[in-house]
């Protein structure tokens, strides 16, 4: 771990080295499937960040599919802009991945908001696969951050494992929100570890402070936030409500979030009349999810795979005891005294959830208030995005790629995928030339940039003052 640790701080004072040089600002369009209204750890962060960017000075558009009724352009806090996509979704809330459907409307974008730098998020996000592809064929630099972790043998995870592959293959840099997400995508897109920083998620502590005059005097509640999906352990979280609901009498559990598996949820407290003792919420809009995490004693989260989880960060700032599976990066989130972890299974789980009530009962627990302040001082938005745009300044001084070097880059990656790759960057290119043809460049209006025009003025306003 001091290695790995090592070794990002010095990839990250030599991108301080170019940040020294001179301050650059960056017009950045983050893109992923996943953004508001969807809630989320991976539309959250996009947003924290991109609202931390603008204030730094940069220009952000953000892109992703529309959402119901809500397509085209919207703003957002601080004159964020957003584009909502008109396109269709095609398996949990990601879009079908065309390719090339994609790149007239994606070229409108960069050239219009003059767009220097690609960030895009997430390997199950299609529109992120395209837009990489698309900036490299338009010689935008990328970068990519992977928020997930994926295995190696099911169907699923090769076919998952080949797109990032071929994403990867000619993104300038790559960031992971943890080191065991790290090694996971180096293992998985076959990049060189040194393309790759680890910065994690933040949470705006401010948001989520600890308020116990909200939970309830004679019961210890056990809160869960989560999506209620196979991947976050819901059927572990069945098992375990039986199991806790018949060992602890004055035990409430509150459930919020929503998902396939809902439906199991409910069937399990009809079953074994637990609706005493369990409330199911539904979904949560994220203003509302401090509202009840702090009405809770212990926050729990039973998830089977997670690079790094927002959720519980947001439930220690408030106060809460966490109990946790020990996956993926969860370890690297707190600190040992902070969290109790368990083997993903229901044994393990009643035994840590039953020894935290226990410290609790017996008043040995670390209190709300120093919970909020140790996570307000480990993360913090600003910092993220300080990091953030040192990784920017890095890719921005890297050389340009010409086609005849991204295809050397996909012919490396194997006999007959190599030419795939290659096959499908050629028709990209083509498409390209054909797109400059009927609609140049120059015929498309460029947006100018308000917010560095406010930037600039509010600067001005100051040396006058002085």
């Amino acid at each position: 771990m001091a290695a790995r640790c090592k070794a990002n701080d010095e990839r990250e004072k030599c991108a301080a080295n170019v940040d020294m040089v001179s301050k650059k600002y960056h017009n950045i369009c983050m893109v992923c499937d996943f953004f508001y209204p969807n809630i989320g750890g991976v539309e959250n962060h996009i947003f924290q960040l991109s609202q931390c960017l603008l204030e730094r000075g940069h220009k952000v558009v953000i892109v992703t599919h529309s959402y119901g009724n809500r397509a085209g352009i919207r703003h957002m806090t601080n004159f964020l802009k957003v584009y909502y996509l008109p396109m269709k979704v095609f398996w949990l809330q990601s879009t079908m991945p065309t390719i090339y459907t994609t790149l007239p409307i994606l070229r409108c974008i960069f050239i219009r908001e003059q767009i220097t730098l690609v960030h895009g998020h997430g390997t199950c996000s299609a529109l992120c696969n395209d837009a990489i592809l698309h900036a490299n064929t338009l010689g935008i630099k990328t970068v990519f951050t992977e928020h997930s972790l994926f295995g190696f043998a099911d169907l699923g995870a090769i076919v998952t494992n080949k797109f990032l592959e071929f994403t990867l293959t000619n993104v300038n840099h790559i960031i992971c929100v943890s080191h065991t997400s790290r090694e996971n995508t180096v293992l998985r897109g076959k990049v060189k570890p040194e393309m790759i920083f680890v910065i994690p998620n933040a949470v705006d502590a401010s948001s989520f402070k600890p308020d116990p005059s909200k939970k309830q005097k004679d019961k210890i509640t056990i809160v869960v936030m989560s999506r209620l999906v196979y991947r976050k352990g819901i059927d572990l979280l069945a098992r375990i409500l039986i199991k806790i609901c018949k060992q602890y009498p004055d035990i409430y559990f509150i459930i919020g979030g929503d998902g396939p598996k809902k439906v199991l949820l409910e069937e399990i407290c009809e079953a074994y009349k637990l609706y005493d003792q369990v409330r199911l919420l539904g979904p949560i809009n994220h203003e509302d999810v401090r509202n009840v995490l702090v009405q809770g004693d212990i926050f729990l989260n039973t998830s089977l795979t997670e690079a790094f989880c927002i959720a519980i960060i947001e439930a220690a700032s408030c106060g809460l005891q966490i109990v946790s599976t020990n996956v993926g990066g969860v370890p690297e989130v707190l600190p040992d005294d902070m969290i109790y972890l368990a083997e993903p299974t229901v044994e393990s789980l009643v035994d840590m959830i039953g020894k935290a009530i226990q410290d609790k009962n017996n008043g040995i627990a670390i209190s709300p208030y120093e919970c909020h302040d140790r996570v307000k001082n480990m993360y913090n938005w600003r910092n993220i995005a300080k990091r953030t745009e040192k990784v920017y300044n890095l890719t921005s001084v890297m050389p340009h790629s010409d086609i005849y070097e991204r295809m050397e880059r996909y012919l490396t990656r194997g006999p007959v995928a190599g030419l795939i790759f290659c096959f499908i960057a050629l028709i990209n290119c083509l498409l390209l030339w054909l797109l400059e043809w009927i609609r140049p460049q120059e015929n498309i209006d460029i947006v100018p940039n308000y917010q560095r025009w406010k930037n600039i003025n509010k600067k001005s306003k100051t040396s006058q003052i002085e």
